[in-house]
C-alpha cells in the first residue's frame, strides 16, 4: 500500500510521510523513489527506527574518534516471545500480503546498522517458520532468522532475530573492533564500551546535549515549511538501502546461497 498511495500522494502534489518500512519489496521502494525525484520540491520522509534514538549522537561520536578502532565483528539480537503461541492468529507482521519481504525487525535494524557502520554489502540468511498454520492460515514468514552479512568497511556480522524465544532479554548489539569493544541496549539505551587492556565495559555517560529525542513529525512539518530548504532524515533514498537488505536476505533465503547486494 505505501507505494501506491505514495506515488499518487506525489502526482497530486502534496508531501509524504511514510510510515516504516518502506515498502512490500525492493522494487516498490524504487519505483517510490523513483516519483520522488520526479517531484524534487515536495518533501518526501520516512518514519525512522524509535530504536538507538536516545544515543545515536553519542554512538556516532565514540565510533567516529575510533575509540573501538576499526570495526571487524558486529553482533546483533532481537528476540521476543511475540509469536511463540501456536494457537494466537497470524499477526499483520506475519501476514506476506500485507507487510511484504519484512520479516520480524530485520529492516529497522538494518536501517539502525546502515546509520552507525556502513552499508551491508552482502548476506547469506537462513530463517525457520516453527508454527505454519494459525487459524488456518499458511504462514511463509519465518518465526526466527539468522543473516550472516559483510559490510562496505570490512566487517562482518551476525544478525539474530526471533519471534518464538521465551523470556527473551530483549535487543542488543555488539560491535568488537581493533581497539576496542562497544555494546548498545537498545530496551534500556545503555550504552557500554572498553578498550583493549581495561579489566570490563564501563557505562557511557550520555550527556544532555548529545540525548536524542522523538522529534519526527516536528522535523517532517519544518521541513514542509522550510520550502526545501530542510531535507528531513530519513530519506526515500536511505529506504531504498535497507530495502536492498531486505531484498536480498529473501532471496538468500529461497535460494540458500550467498548474494551480493549492488547499489
Amino acid at each position: 500500500m505505501h507505494s501506491a498511495v505514495t506515488i499518487s500522494a506525489l502526482e497530486a502534489g502534496k508531501h509524504v510521510f511514510c510510515q516504516a518500512r518502506m515498502s512490500m519489496d525492493l522494487a516498490e521502494a524504487e519505483e517510490m523513489l523513483a516519483a520522488s525525484k520526479r517531484y524534487p520540491e515536495l518533501v518526501t520522509m520516512l518514519c525512522p527506527p524509535p530504536f538507538g534514538l536516545r544515543g545515536d549522537l553519542m554512538v556516532k561520536k565514540i565510533l567516529a574518534e575510533n575509540y573501538v578502532g576499526r570495526p571487524h565483528h558486529v553482533r546483533l539480537q532481537s528476540f521476543t516471545s511475540n509469536y511463540l503461541d501456536p494457537g494466537a492468529p497470524a499477526h499483520w507482521r506475519q501476514k506476506i500480503e500485507i507487510s511484504g519481504l519484512n520479516t520480524l525487525t530485520l529492516g529497522i535494524y538494518v536501517e539502525v546498522l546502515h546509520r552507525w557502520l556502513d552499508d551491508i554489502t552482502g548476506v547469506f540468511a537462513r530463517g525457520k517458520i516453527i508454527h505454519p498454520i494459525r487459524e488456518g492460515y499458511e504462514v511463509i514468514i519465518p518465526d526466527l532468522l539468522t543473516v550472516l552479512c559483510s559490510f562496505e568497511n570490512g566487517a562482518e556480522g551476525v544478525l539474530e532475530f526471533s519471534g518464538i524465544n521465551a523470556l527473551a532479554q530483549g535487543d542488543r548489539l555488539e560491535i568488537y573492533g581493533s581497539a576496542g569493544t562497544m555494546t548498545y541496549d537498545f530496551n534500556s539505551d545503555v550504552i557500554q564500551a572498553g578498550k583493549l587492556g581495561d579489566r570490563a565495559l564501563h557505562v557511557v555517560d550520555l550527556p544532555p546535549e548529545l540525548e536524542g529525542e522523538w522529534r519526527v513529525e516536528e522535523d517532517f512539518l519544518a521541513a514542509v515549511k522550510s520550502k526545501g530548504r530542510v531535507r528531513p532524515y530519513p530519506t526515500f533514498e536511505d529506504g531504498v538501502r535497507y530495502m536492498r537488505v531486505v531484498q536480498a536476505v529473501a532471496d538468500s533465503r529461497a535460494r540458500n546461497e550467498w548474494v551480493a547486494i549492488k547499489r
